[in-house]
């Protein structure tokens, strides 16, 4: 059974295409998105939860013209990732499939959808689905964190990281190299981390104790030295803060 996410920002279309795809026997589920944006963060979050999670998404059923972040942008984010959702287009236009199977589509609907020309989609997804070889599963590792940059995965060691910086859903890592931009919330990477010696010392910035060369106090406010960079510690985490760094001189 597929999993389904169709993208469309007619309402009217939106909604038929998952009328259509709920319909299909190989459906399992289908859920829809507005924009492209928006299908963007759901299929994070599918990505996030894995391939067996309960956020997956199989393929994506996804309109080209879009305000914004069109159907082929988000196509081309799409093939950068390790292990992306198949791609069914489906649009009004025909000057496009070109460009789409450059990207590789699964298939390339047009609209009005009819409902035999969508099972044949389907049925591409479902076959493509079922004979992907299958990618080894890996327990991940605690010592490393994996980046994708450019379509390349690269693993960043823990210790390298200094710092921190939350970016909504997202977290930038600071080394001493330069910073890369993952796909996990602070607060999961500050309870992941905690046993490793990184504590939050504001809403924005969880901070590697080891990496903190000065405490510095002025008129009543608190700030760490972290690798040459300044960070501002709120009230509520400086007298945490402050523990640890004595704990850690004494030990």
């Amino acid at each position: 059974m597929l999993r389904a996410l169709a993208v469309d920002d007619e309402q009217p279309s939106l909604e038929e295409l998952l009328y259509l795809l709920n319909a299909d026997p190989r459906i399992g589920s289908a859920e829809g998105a507005g924009d492209a944006t928006e299908a963007l963060r759901r299929i994070n979050r599918a990505l996030e939860s894995g391939p067996g999670g309960p956020e997956a998404i199989d393929v994506v059923f996804l309109d080209i013209h879009m305000p914004g972040l069109d159907g082929l942008d988000l196509a081309r984010l799409l093939g950068g990732f390790a292990q992306p959702p198949l791609v069914v287009f489906v649009t009004a236009h025909e000057g496009f499939a070109v460009q789409a199977f450059d990207l590789k589509a699964v298939d390339y609907v047009l609209k009005p959808v009819r409902r035999e020309r969508l099972a044949e989609a389907v049925r591409r997804a479902a076959q493509l689905r079922d004979t992907a070889p299958l990618i080894p599963v890996h327990e991940p590792d605690p010592d490393h964190i994996s980046v994708e940059l450019g379509g390349v995965t690269r693993f960043v060691a823990v210790e390298d990281i200094t710092h921190v910086e939350a970016h909504g859903d997202y977290a930038r890592l600071h080394t001493a190299q330069g910073s890369h931009l993952v796909r996990i919330p602070l607060s999961t990477l500050e309870e992941r981390w905690r046993s490793r010696g990184f504590v939050r010392i504001h809403r924005r910035h969880l901070v590697a104790l080891r990496h903190i060369g000065e405490l510095r106090l002025d008129a009543g406010t608190v700030s760490v030295l972290v690798d040459s960079e300044e960070l501002q510690v709120s009230r509520r985490h400086a007298r945490q803060l402050r523990d640890l760094l004595l704990r850690r001189t004494t030990s």
